[in-house]
């Protein structure tokens, strides 16, 4: 499987902007599709983002639709998640991930953590004044 490192969380006020990083290192990392989630205290790991190894599609939770953006680098096995107009809400933990490897790897899966097989340890992000 891969290995994911997440980076870039940090401390912003109500509407402001951050992006993090998904270093990806392993068996052809720009093969496999990569997700976010994030996790707020107390409650269950949400769906954020997923995008396909090609970057050609691209997919968001009802949430952050307009407000975050993702995109890769496959030259530097890189996935970013650009967010903007942040939220209280949108405070949590965030982790990238990666499907099992099979024939279907490439594509985004299922919008829940159980379809995903590598995982990031997770990186803090904080939105409060």
């Amino acid at each position: 499987q891969l290995q994911l490192v997440e980076s870039g969380g940090g401390s912003v006020q109500p509407g402001g902007s951050l992006r993090l990083s998904c270093a990806a290192s392993g068996p052809r990392p720009e093969h496999f599709a990569i997700g976010w989630f994030r996790q707020a205290p107390g409650k269950e790991r949400e769906w954020v983002s997923c995008i396909s190894a090609t970057g050609g599609t691209d997919d968001y939770a009802e949430s952050v639709e307009g407000r975050f953006t993702i995109s890769r680098d496959n030259a530097r096995k890189t996935v970013a998640l650009e967010m903007s107009s942040l939220k209280p809400e949108d405070t949590g933990i965030y982790y990238c991930a990666a499907p099992p490897a099979s024939w279907l790897q490439a594509n985004c899966p299922a919008r829940e953590a159980s379809a995903y097989a590598s995982w990031g340890r997770g990186t803090q992000v904080t939105v409060s004044s």
